[in-house]
């Protein structure tokens, strides 16, 4: 089932897309990073290239989308954010983007906004085994 990982040209996103890839599956990425985009592509991964602050763009990309990652470092770390002022502001765009997928997985530490899907979990940034933990949660008949 497709997945998309937003925020996977970060270095804990771009580990996990290497994870998903094997054994393939459908997945998507939205990263602000042309250079990393590319060499997503490169692996097979369908790739949307824009401002992580833009809620209607992250949608489209993650339409017919059975899970959503969200690496929520990409909403504060150093780059450009349109249309929101603070990393809350981000969250909140991205959970009301990703209303229609079944699974959100947050890779965060701290509260996460709410998200209006019937599933949802959260994994530690500083999980040492954060990449397994999301891949499994994925993979997952339920959580």
């Amino acid at each position: 089932m497709p997945v998309i990982v937003i925020g996977a040209d970060t270095p804990i996103g771009s580990r996990i897309i290497d994870a998903l890839v094997d054994p393939p599956r459908e997945v998507r990425a939205f990263v602000t990073d042309e250079t990393e985009g590319q060499r997503l592509k490169d692996k097979g991964v369908k790739v949307a290239l824009g401002d992580v602050s833009d809620d209607s763009h992250i949608q489209g990309a993650a339409t017919r989308c059975f899970s959503a990652i969200l690496i929520t470092e990409a909403a504060r770390d150093d780059r450009e954010r349109s249309f929101a002022k603070s990393e809350d502001q981000v969250l909140a765009s991205w959970a009301n983007a990703v209303a229609g997928v079944k699974r959100v997985i947050w890779v965060h530490d701290g509260e996460t906004p709410p998200v209006k899907v019937p599933e949802v979990a959260v994994v530690a940034t500083g999980d040492p085994d954060v990449v397994e933990r999301v891949v499994a949660l994925d993979d997952a008949a339920s959580i």
